[in-house]
């Protein structure tokens, strides 16, 4: 190894990248993350878990910070306002990392076992937000329902933020697609 370079979590994650575009998930190994990043593979390790965990790293993060704003927001707010203030929350952690998303989401579309943990992750997202609206005294099934609202808003959102061309920013595509909810929930 040669001298030392700071953002070792950073660039293992963008060789992870690069080379599960090149190679496929399923072909490319921690070994060849950590030389691809000039580093060991203790090095990897001591960052991530496995090789998956380059790609699902941040769902904690997530998570926390959209139940965080929840729960922190007035009591007075009704609970749909209260899960816009969670949304735009999150919407502040994808600023600067559109490239970074569409690249993960083109690897975890072309990977079953990848799908599979990003829906654990989304359904992750809804229990922690349920749990969060029942102790702010949403009762259920509303509080549920809320949630899974909230979560699918965000889906629609990112689905339409990493689209080919598209350029418009997250929060934004959260305003617009919590819109046409209410829309369609209006009857309008």
């Amino acid at each position: 190894m040669g001298r030392w370079e700071p953002d070792a979590r950073g660039r293992l994650a963008k060789a992870a990248l690069e080379l599960y575009a090149e190679r496929g998930y399923e072909q490319t190994t921690v070994a060849e993350i950590a030389k691809r990043a000039g580093l060991t593979e203790r090095t990897f390790f001591r960052h991530y878990t496995d090789k998956r965990e380059v790609l699902f790293a941040g769902s904690g993060e997530l998570e926390e910070l959209f139940v965080r704003a929840v729960a922190g927001a007035p009591e007075s707010v009704a609970t749909l306002d209260v899960l816009t203030v969670g949304l735009d929350a999150v919407a502040e952690l994808f600023a600067d990392r559109r490239e970074f998303a569409r690249r993960r989401h083109a690897v975890i579309t072309a990977n079953a076992e990848l799908q599979e943990r990003e829906l654990i992750k989304l359904a992750s997202l809804t229990a922690a937000l349920t749990g969060t609206l029942r102790g702010r005294g949403v009762a259920e099934p509303a509080a549920s329902l809320a949630a899974e609202a909230a979560v699918a808003v965000f889906k629609v959102a990112f689905e339409r933020w990493i689209a080919p061309g598209e350029e418009r920013p997250m929060p934004q595509l959260i305003r617009e697609s919590l819109a046409e909810l209410k829309a369609v929930t209006s009857g309008a």
